[in-house]
């Protein structure tokens, strides 16, 4: 990885998914390739079938809204915090959760901060960040804020969280109606998901000083608006996420290489399939094989705005592990209000 003092690296991660009460069985049953994709308990779709989702089962059923979603963010928001020796330093907490929607509405995204921030605060100083409502790229936006904090000197530390529930029962009534939901009638849908990750930043001059070993470098972070977004009547010709690769690529050393592995936020929906197939066509030689990508949400649903953070979790798993593809990964992911977003990751052992 970079010797920079100011690289931004990153020292910790969490998560928590419907495979596993942390990452390493998340991440190994990503591996494996097991899906908890299963019926809704009671949710019944259009056709008359019960809903296709992914649960924590660890969580009450009776749990809903912004407690649920804290409830199952809190233990990952921990475990990223586990490298810190002290807990008195100070940490800039920047959340993101889903875009606003029925069952997910105005107030939402403050209630979310403050029940985790309150949370964290009965071990650590959880110094005030900001939360972000916007959706599948909302996680890696979020990470493009820390590193602006880190970078400018605002923050010396910043959790980086991503945190998203879709079994509202009147989301799921919503991605119903909208004919989003996965089922035997409707194969080009989404199964929803609950889940949260987080991954906890410093620049490596800051990590050297906590004696906290860096797990990865995040050499940039891209982000871009698409105009043609999806369930609209519009082609989609994946100009945004083109946009967002190309700054994700002009940000990064000349001689950084080309992307080992892709992880993505794809579900099964065309469009998504679609705008990454031209997003790479306007990056051409930056892959070592684009069509060798992995989509997560096979095994843990459609995760939301949880994706990126989760995502880097993957990556640090698969380089303590050693089942790493190579020292590059891309990540992205696509919100439906058109924001986009994607990051470069470099493995710190496997670089000078």
């Amino acid at each position: 990885m970079s010797d920079n003092p100011g690289a931004i690296v990153v020292i910790g991660v969490g998560a928590r998914t419907p495979l596993g009460f942390s990452l390493p069985p998340s991440a190994a049953a990503v591996r494996a390739g097991i899906s908890v994709i299963q019926d809704h308990p009671f949710m019944v779709d259009r056709f008359g079938e019960p809903m296709k989702v992914t649960l924590d089962n660890g969580v009450s059923a009776d749990l809903s809204g912004p407690d649920r979603v804290v409830e199952i963010g809190a233990s990952a928001a921990l475990d990223a915090l586990l490298p810190l020796k002290s807990s008195r330093a100070s940490i800039s907490l920047v959340l993101a959760v889903g875009e606003e929607r029925p069952g997910q509405t105005a107030g939402y995204a403050a209630s979310v901060y403050s029940g985790l921030r309150a949370r964290l605060a009965r071990n650590f100083s959880i110094e005030k960040g900001g939360v972000l409502a916007a959706g599948h790229a909302g996680g890696i936006l979020a990470m493009l804020h820390a590193c602006d904090a880190l970078a400018n000197g605002s923050a010396r530390l910043c959790l980086v969280g991503g945190l998203d529930s879709y079994v509202e029962p009147e989301t799921l009534e919503w991605l119903d109606a909208l004919e989003q939901l996965h089922s035997r009638e409707n194969i080009y849908g989404f199964c929803p998901g609950e889940a949260a990750g987080f991954c906890l930043m410093a620049t490596l001059r800051t990590a050297r000083e906590l004696s906290c070993r860096p797990l990865l470098e995040v050499v940039s972070v891209g982000a871009a608006r698409e105009e043609n977004r999806i369930k609209t009547q519009t082609v989609v010709l994946g100009k945004g996420l083109g946009t967002a690769f190309r700054s994700t690529f002009e940000q990064a050393p000349s001689e950084i290489g080309v992307v080992d592995r892709v992880i993505c936020d794809m579900n099964g929906e065309r469009y998504r399939g679609n705008e990454y197939g031209f997003a790479v066509l306007l990056n051409r030689g930056k892959f070592k094989d684009a069509a060798d990508f992995e989509t997560p949400a096979d095994c843990w649903g459609d995760v939301g705005a949880a994706s990126g953070p989760l995502f880097v979790g993957l990556v640090t798993e698969a380089e303590a592990r050693d089942y790493s593809k190579g020292p590059l990964s891309l990540i992205w992911a696509s919100s439906e209000n058109g924001s986009r977003a994607a990051a470069l990751l470099r493995a710190p052992r496997r670089t000078a």
